[in-house]
């Protein structure tokens, strides 16, 4: 374990780290990188959850402003948005782990703003599946790289609930990319543009506020970076107004650089395994209903959720902020593996009812109950699962367990094409099954990381 000197006044010398780390304290830094790391995830949720609202502009005549395909084809956006997410998962999670935290921090938000922005003046469905592909790849490493970071930068007692925190910015990506969908899709023939272009945009702002934000000083004292490492830490301390005043450091050697094979050693490879089970299958479920969820509504049967998709879906973003807020308090007061597990058997009690509603009142209550659960889910499992891996192979491995949830996104819009309008009950039996099958994984993912100090090495492990 890399150790540091940091000496306070009246207080004993600090030891390590991770004890600079936990008396510096949450403060006005930490809440600033929860602000800058927001708002692109915010970004990247318009990204990911705007693809329902493209299905069916653009298969609407060219004349009429879409392209003239039909839905499957149009679902493809999605297919091709996760698979360039997949792409991206691992390889700028590795790259994060070679090069920083920082670099990829930076370049992957440009490109989601480049590729994202040119999308918008798409002529034809091949240009934009190409640069939708582009786009989901830089997006890709958004998750490995914010999560990673920010972990890096928070006390044990505050990682957990911190974590859900920027989680549950996803949620507000999620209602303005309804609210813009409103405004943009029924007033405009060529609303799914204005959409496109809008979610870009905020993707630029986070560009912007990016660059004040610091290399993480675990990465660089793992890198042999020790003043440098040193330097960050006194910068955070007097950010918070903290009266630590940290030492040298010191490095130890530096390590092999890490590849992909490093997440599957003797130590890691139950963590990997399964929480690549985990997010593969909450993903299916997840992507599968919410990317389908406008065309569910719409072909509901009834009159009042057929005609009013828009505000329903604006309704469901809005029932996940409790879901978040309530895992926030579970994870640290209950544990991260209890609480996931508690939202999987909701998700899969919830698509049942989903499945079999047979009034507007039901249909609705049963579809917000759900967005509660799932979204209390991706809480949880976003807090676990950067704990789970050691610093060394922190972004590798979250990058990793994401590119398996792209993997379901891929394959999610085929299962909803097949069976969303034909046979809705069957696909969500197929999504609620897929909950199950996550929440045995949760079972057998390890020790939970309530209360645990985050690792630097696999071999501080005592078993997988």
């Amino acid at each position: 374990m890399a150790q540091a000197t940091a000496i306070t006044e009246g207080a004993a010398p600090i030891a390590t780290i991770d004890e600079a780390i936990e008396q510096i304290g949450v403060g006005r830094f930490q809440w600033r990188l929860l602000g800058v790391n927001g708002l692109t995830w915010a970004a990247d949720a318009m990204e990911v959850l705007m693809i329902g609202f493209l299905i069916g502009p653009l298969s609407l005549p060219v004349a009429e402003g879409g392209f003239g395909v039909t839905r499957p084809q149009a679902a493809l956006v999605g297919s091709a948005t996760f698979a360039g997410m997949f792409f991206g998962a691992w390889l700028w999670g590795m790259l994060a782990d070679r090069i920083g935290r920082r670099s990829v921090f930076m370049w992957t938000v440009l490109q989601t703003a480049l590729f994202g922005t040119l999308a918008a003046f798409s002529p034809n469905l091949t240009v934009l599946l190409i640069l939708r592909f582009l786009t989901g790849t830089a997006m890709g490493g958004t998750l490995p790289v914010d999560y990673s970071i920010m972990a890096e930068y928070l006390p044990t007692k505050d990682r957990g609930r911190f974590l859900i925190y920027l989680e549950s910015f996803w949620a507000l990506g999620t209602i303005i990319a309804a609210a813009l969908a409103w405004a943009f899709i029924p007033n405009f023939d060529f609303g799914w543009r204005l959409l496109i272009g809008a979610s870009a945009i905020l993707g630029l702002l986070g560009l912007w506020i990016r660059r004040t934000v610091p290399e993480s000083p675990r990465f660089l004292l793992l890198k042999g970076r020790a003043e440098e490492a040193r330097a960050v830490l006194q910068t955070v301390a007097r950010t918070n107004r903290s009266p630590v005043m940290i030492g040298a450091l010191r490095a130890q050697a530096q390590p092999p650089q890490p590849g992909l094979g490093a997440i599957w050693r003797p130590a890691l490879v139950r963590k990997t395994l399964t929480l690549s089970v985990i997010w593969f299958s909450l993903s299916l479920g997840y992507y599968g209903i919410f990317t389908w969820l406008p065309p569910i509504f719409a072909a509901s049967g009834f009159t009042f959720i057929r005609d009013n998709v828009y505000p329903l879906q604006l309704l469901l973003a809005f029932a996940q902020i409790p879901g978040y807020a309530l895992a926030a308090y579970l994870v640290e007061s209950w544990g991260r593996k209890q609480t996931l597990a508690m939202y999987l058997l909701g998700g899969a009690i919830f698509s049942f009812l989903f499945a079999i509603a047979d009034t507007p009142a039901f249909f609705i209550g049963a579809s917000m109950l759900l967005s509660f659960t799932l979204l209390g889910a991706w809480g949880a499992l976003y807090a676990i699962t950067p704990e789970l891996f050691p610093t060394e192979v922190r972004a590798t491995g979250v990058g990793w367990a994401s590119a398996m949830a792209r993997v379901a996104g891929i394959i999610a819009p085929f299962i909803g094409a097949r069976f969303v309008r034909e046979d809705l009950p069957t696909a969500l039996a197929v999504y609620a099954a897929f909950f199950v099958v996550a929440l045995v994984a949760t079972l057998f993912v390890g020790q939970d990381t309530r209360n645990m100090r985050l690792a630097d090495r696999a071999t501080e492990y005592a078993g997988g």
